[in-house]
């Protein structure tokens, strides 16, 4: 039977059965507050795989359609259309008490929420499964993760590429594939529920716009305001706050909410008091003004240095011979402070993880008979956790590439003491992987076994600290990087992944520049928080479109509660141009053992060219201290 019948015909599905809505749009743009749903279909599927139902209807969205050489949606096609809340009933009733499925769920998930809202309706969705995360974690031999890739593999047909309706029909096929490949590895399913989380006490204010000046640093006594100075107000003022503020940043000063110590000055009449941000400044020495003489210098600002604009003057990185689509950049020391732009984070460093040397050349640099393992997916079981990121340390090092969950790009196994206790045990003995005892690592032979058949290329493996430059094609960036973040499922904890967009001072320019559960998207959406599973999260980062200001967008993990990152053991990022591109580097993460927040990459500006760290830098603080560290106003 074809993977694409219409019935799963596997037995043992339980795990796997529900009742399924598969959905696709079409919209007028990307961004799911601003932008409108141009046309939908929905595809219902019951336990057993067999179609239920099916609905697709062209939209009339009252605005621009937006780009009609991708999805052929004309106004005058859309004209006569029925709107959104015309038929949202009919859209809700195929929702209710289904797991909506789409490619990339979230994107169809975000924009129904808000269509919904608009039409003073709830979407009747409590889980989302997305298929992207889903083959991200069965891991198939194929180019990339597009839904035309993921049908020619799964051998489904397609017909029309960005028609709703045809797109549903073939996501139906690979679900039904995808879940049949899931069952074979015994891989639990990234269902995610909806909605998230409620807001927290991270969550920030209304957005302010950015400043459009470098800080010139400290005001010095009896000198002037300049434009770009990063300021904070604390205590009571004669004047209303709001009207300080409006008066600062039309002068072209960058009003902060907290203090750091590349704050400018700090304004207050009370220079003997307790806040926090009084506090902060004399532990800092951060000049004080009373607001007499913060009024009397507003009158008198000078101007300031426009912030370069990142995407000026960017260059193709150049492709060295047998390189693969990216260059390897010397690793550089977490720790390093003499580079010529920052390189660590201006954070409390309570635990830091110790760095790892460098390696003395490039990864692709290294001759395979170096290295054995190359092309070659080993996942390490069992042992205590120094051991076990000692293994995975040793298979980069032989060129290989370290798994955190079983998938079907892993060629080998190595079972440290306990290992044999692990649940996936017994399906890695039904696929007949080859198993090897902790030695195997020493020297390991690889002769007559084959890397997995057919699988092209895998990412560049980048061991901690390692650096490459993104390419940029046509010498302007790609349009998104996807910087993605997995890690075994954990049972006793929640993992968080958030992101920093921060400016030439290593500080966030305002507190909307923090990305996390709470406020999971920047003001522009240019940085966005995605979450495609329990043990799956994503940053998204739109380079193009950064701020002039941003010099660097930091990722991190941070866990709930008591747990450290020593019990949940190995984190692995990679990073892939767009939310369905093919990851060109993958890094695996797990010196940590009493941290609780953790560096994991950095996209960040050398010149003209966007680079990629992988850091893995612990700390065993939370992740309120490692935001105010990077300037964030968090409440005590």
């Amino acid at each position: 039977m074809s993977l694409a019948s219409a019935s799963f015909d596997v037995p043992g599905m339980g795990d796997y059965a529900y009742d399924w809505a598969l959905v696709d749009v079409e919209t007028s743009g990307l961004i799911a507050r601003r932008d409108r749903v141009l046309s939908v279909a929905v595809v219902t599927i019951g336990p057993d795989g067999e179609q239920t139902g099916e609905f697709s209807t062209l939209l009339n969205p009252g605005c621009n359609p937006g780009p009609v050489d991708v999805h052929g949606l004309t106004v005058e096609r859309l004209r006569d259309a029925p709107t959104f809340d015309q038929v949202a009933g009919r859209i809700g009733a195929m929702l209710q008490d289904r797991v909506l499925v789409a490619h990339n769920a979230q994107f169809d998930y975000d924009f129904l929420a808000y269509e919904f809202a608009r039409a003073r309706m709830w979407l009747p969705v409590s889980q989302r499964l997305c298929t992207l995360a889903l083959n991200r974690q069965v891991d198939p031999p194929t180019g990339d993760m597009k839904l035309g890739s993921l049908a020619a593999h799964y051998g489904v047909p397609q017909q029309h590429a960005h028609d709703a309706l045809d797109d549903t029909r073939v996501l139906a096929g690979i679900l039904r594939a995808s879940l049949r490949e899931a069952a074979r590895l015994d891989l639990p399913l990234p269902l995610v529920t909806c909605p998230p989380r409620a807001e927290s006490q991270f969550t920030p204010q209304p957005p302010k716009s950015p400043c459009a000046y470098r800080n010139p640093g400290r005001l010095t006594p009896g000198g002037r305001l300049q434009q770009g100075m990063k300021i904070a107000i604390t205590g009571e003022t004669a004047h209303a706050r709001a009207e300080l503020v409006g008066r600062a940043v039309a002068a072209g000063l960058n009003m902060m909410t907290s203090v750091s110590r590349h704050t400018s000055a700090l304004v207050t009449n009370e220079p003997a008091s307790d806040s926090a941000k009084a506090r902060r400044a004399v532990a800092e020495g951060v000049p004080v003004i009373d607001e007499h003489t913060f009024l009397r210098l507003l009158a008198d600002v000078r101007g300031g240095t426009a912030h370069e604009a990142t995407g000026a003057a960017v260059v193709a990185p150049v492709k060295e011979p047998g390189a693969t689509q990216v260059r390897f950049v010397e690793p550089v020391s977490t720790t390093a402070s003499a580079a010529p732009a920052p390189e660590t984070p201006t954070v409390p460093t309570l635990s830091p993880v110790e760095s790892v040397p460098a390696p003395r050349r490039p990864e692709n640099a290294i001759s395979t008979s170096d290295k054995p393992l190359v092309g070659r997916r080993v996942l390490v079981l069992g042992g205590v956790h120094a051991d076990a990121a000692a293994a995975r340390t040793r298979v980069v090092e032989l060129g290989g590439s370290a798994a955190v969950n079983l998938s079907a790009s892993v060629t080998d196994v190595v079972l440290l003491p306990a290992g044999e206790n692990d649940r996936r045990i017994h399906r890695i003995t039904a696929l007949a992987l080859p198993v090897h005892d902790p030695h195997w690592l020493t020297a390991p032979s690889v002769a007559g076994q084959s890397t997995a058949a057919g699988r092209p290329q895998g990412p560049q493996v980048m061991p901690r600290g390692g650096v490459i430059d993104l390419p940029m094609p046509h010498g302007t960036p790609s349009p998104e990087w996807y910087v993605t973040a997995n890690w075994a499922t954990q049972a006793d904890c929640e993992i968080d992944v958030v992101a920093f967009i921060l400016d030439e001072d290593e500080q966030v320019t305002f507190d909307e520049d923090f990305i996390f559960y709470g406020a999971p998207e920047s003001p522009a959406g240019t940085v966005r928080l995605l979450t495609g599973g329990p043990a799956e999260q994503t940053i998204a980062v739109d380079l193009a479109s950064l701020p002039p200001a941003t010099r660097k967008v930091v990722v991190a993990a941070a866990l709930d509660g008591a747990a450290t990152f020593g019990t949940v053991g190995a984190i692995q990022v990679g990073a892939a141009p767009g939310s369905s591109g093919a990851p060109l580097a993958r890094a695996t993460l797990d010196a940590a053992t009493t941290e609780r927040t953790m560096l994991l990459a950095e996209i960040y500006r050398r010149g003209p060219i966007w680079r990629l760290r992988a850091v893995g830098q612990g700390y065993d603080h939370g992740l309120d201290a490692l935001a105010r560290g990077y300037g964030v106003h968090i409440a005590e």
